[in-house]
């Protein structure tokens, strides 16, 4: 059971030397901001690791954007789960205007989120996982073990006019997958607390009686290489991309995984992204939505490259959760083509200048919505779900947030999601950097 989760930012030990700033100061060398991170889930253990993120804005005087973003992540539990991730962005590291976005990782999940495909067409029985309930199974039915090493890098140039840009990248991913490593989580733990060991697919995990009923086929049940091409447009008028106060922010992006490649599995995607942003009260009040649209429209993607949700800055996992639905559960939403909708209101209620530094604090409000739109699943799926199948339909979640924001761009975030529906799940707390879109 998860027993809470924890960040402490080491810029609320700053929080006695404020004073009150009308106008932002300008910023200009090395900015750097850091949020150290401590979890505990009885199944995966103890977690503990940093978050960093320098920015640098030269000389100032293109403030709040900035000459170069560096993102590191490294935490770990003590089950073996892990993060290690490089993110890197600049609009000025190349010659002639070419932004370069780039990500080197490597995640070790001992227990990833799987909840079968097509939403509300594979039906969640919370049971399974709580073991005060009679129905108990086991509390890692829901998930799945994964590595996956990740080397992408994206190019984007100005074409046409100043906010249409051109978008080239080429993604390599490694991934091992297979059922939770029970052994491993059992270790040190009394028996009272240790996780049953079965022998029977259906018992040991939904991931597990997917791959013994061919639900997930044998090419895929293991994992494998994907490596992919990205071509796409963006439109962008954004007045500031960490938090805009107007303009739009717009983008189709076309994803081929090709045999000469090396990929293991060949298939197309296209994402469709629009944001837009509304100034309310000016500096203070704003109101922005994201409309999204992803589908796989040629080859067969393997169901572990479903929760992916593509873009032009940085690619994100998850249809459920901290990216796209708060509150609902991660990964609960994903099929051969999926849409969703965010919309939030941001509000930032105090300015101020610490230690040099500009800082602000914010509230936000926010609706969260998507749904699967075309089945996903091999025909001996398909075949299983008879005419009784049931249809995917909108999940929906609500919530609000928190947020406190150095020199514009180094954004601590905590939101906090309702689900609408039970099958969805109940809450989430969600504690990172930046804002969702």
């Amino acid at each position: 059971m998860k027993k809470g989760l924890f960040v402490l930012s080491t810029m609320l030990i700053l929080m006695s030397g404020l004073t009150g700033a009308p106008e932002d100061k300008k910023i200009t060398g090395w900015s750097w901001g850091g949020v150290p991170a401590i979890a505990y889930n009885s199944d995966t253990g103890f977690l503990y690791g940093i978050i960093l993120n320098p920015f640098n804005y030269g000389d100032g005087s293109m403030y709040p954007d900035y000459l170069y973003s560096i993102y590191m992540e490294w935490s770990r539990t003590t089950k073996g789960s892990g993060i290690n991730k490089l993110f890197f962005d600049s609009k000025y590291l190349l010659p002639a205007g070419i932004r370069v976005t780039g990500e080197l990782s490597y995640l070790t999940e001992q227990a990833l989120p799987f909840y079968g495909f097509n939403g509300y067409e594979t039906e969640y029985h919370p049971e399974y996982e709580d073991d005060q309930d009679p129905g108990y199974i086991t509390r890692v039915y829901y998930r799945h073990m994964r590595n996956q090493f990740k080397l992408t890098a994206d190019f984007q140039k100005q074409v046409f006019n100043p906010h249409l840009r051109a978008i080239v990248g080429l993604g390599f991913l490694n991934n091992e997958i297979g059922p939770v490593d029970v052994a491993t989580l059992n270790k040190g733990k009394d028996a009272a607390d240790q996780l049953p060991v079965y022998s029977d697919p259906d018992s040991i995990g939904l991931y597990s009686s997917y791959v013994a009923k061919g639900f997930i086929s044998s090419a895929e049940e293991k994992g494998g290489r994907v490596n992919y091409l990205k071509l796409g447009a963006v439109y962008d008028t954004r007045d500031n991309e960490a938090n805009p106060m107007s303009g739009m922010w717009t983008e189709a992006l076309l994803l081929t995984a090709p045999a000469f490649l090396g990929s293991d599995f060949s298939y197309t995607e296209l994402t469709i992204t629009h944001r837009q942003y509304f100034t309310l009260i000016p500096r203070d009040l704003s109101f922005a939505y994201r409309l999204g649209y992803q589908a796989v429209i040629g080859g067969e993607i393997p169901f572990f490259m479903l929760p992916y949700y593509q873009s032009s800055y940085q690619t994100q996992e998850g249809f459920g959760g901290s990216k796209t639905f708060r509150g609902i559960l991660k990964n609960r939403v994903v099929g051969n083509s999926v849409a969703l909708f965010n919309a939030e209101l941001r509000w930032k209620f105090f300015r101020t200048v610490v230690f040099g530094q500009n800082l602000y604090l914010a509230l936000n409000a926010f609706v969260d919505g998507g749904q699967t739109l075309s089945q996903y699943g091999n025909q001996t799926y398909l075949n299983s779900l008879g005419s009784a199948a049931k249809q995917d339909a909108l999940h929906l979640s609500y919530g609000g947030g928190f947020r406190i924001a150095l020199n514009e761009n180094f954004i601590i975030a905590v939101d906090y999601g309702l689900a609408a529906d039970p099958q969805d799940g109940t809450s989430g707390l969600y504690i990172g950097l930046g804002y969702l879109y």
